[in-house]
């Protein structure tokens, strides 16, 4: 007997959409029933995932959002809900970052990388969040009382890295701004989980795996290799569906072993 997991129905929001894991996650969504919102600056990218999902037969929706703005977040969730429905699962994928040693890192690039990958994602699950909440508690309308917000972290939220401490830093606050969400929300049915995802090719870093410093550090990894963006369909299904509902608060390290 087969085992599926059908998100025909429900509504999902993909930050960061326009290129590597988000285009990814927005892909799989799709192809598992739910009608997806891409959100990202550039729309123009978007446009043609949006082409792309809707030529295999899925829905697809462009909105554009700057994360690093508060009002572009909320008109963007707003113009979500209006032009497709409620939310029911958000993806809090945005996120940058920098490459320096401890002691080079100047202020614009601190602020950099948080104002996106912590700010940014706080207030976009925030928003999200609210209207989840106010549908739970019977003060707006909507058939699906709960929801997924699904952050994306990194497993250098959860182990140090040499070069990349600014990030590290941010992403360990997203997997403890994901704990603090799902204790308040939980009791509302709403389940706030992170994925940490170690190396994945993809194409913002393609070439460096071709570098000498690239293929020495495929070498330091466990089996030698780094991931494809698709190792993360089966835990980023899983969380968005139903049948998660008893995971709350979890740190889901898809590294293929590295932090361990």
């Amino acid at each position: 007997m087969a085992y599926s997991i059908d998100l025909s129905g429900r509504v999902a929001l993909i930050t960061g959409a326009s290129s590597g894991l988000g285009t990814q996650f927005a892909k799989t969504l799709a192809r598992a029933g739910a009608a997806v919102v891409l959100a990202s600056r550039r729309t123009d990218r978007l446009e043609d995932l949006r082409v792309e999902i809707e030529a295999e037969g899925g829905d697809a929706h462009v909105v554009q959002m700057d994360v690093t703005r508060i009002d572009s977040i909320r008109s963007a969730v707003a113009r979500a809900e209006t032009e497709v429905g409620h939310i029911d699962i958000l993806i809090n994928n945005s996120g940058v970052s920098t490459t320096q040693r401890v002691q080079e890192v100047q202020e614009a690039d601190f602020d950099f990388v948080f104002d996106t990958n912590v700010k940014g994602a706080f207030f976009v699950a925030q928003e999200v969040g609210k209207r989840m909440l106010a549908r739970a508690k019977g003060q707006a309308p909507g058939t699906y009382a709960g929801g997924r917000i699904i952050n994306i972290a990194s497993m250098a939220g959860l182990r140090n890295l040499p070069q990349i401490s600014v990030y590290s830093m941010s992403k360990a606050a997203v997997i403890h701004m994901t704990k603090a969400m799902a204790i308040e929300w939980g009791r509302y049915g709403i389940n706030v989980n992170a994925i940490c995802p170690g190396y994945i090719d993809t194409e913002i870093n393609h070439h460096h795996w071709q570098t000498e410093q690239g293929q020495k550090l495929i070498q330091m990894l466990p089996r030698k290799r780094v991931g494809q963006p698709s190792d993360l369909d089966a835990v980023l299904i899983m969380l968005a569906s139903n049948e998660s509902g008893f995971i709350n608060g979890a740190a889901i390290a898809a590294d293929d072993g590295f932090g361990l």
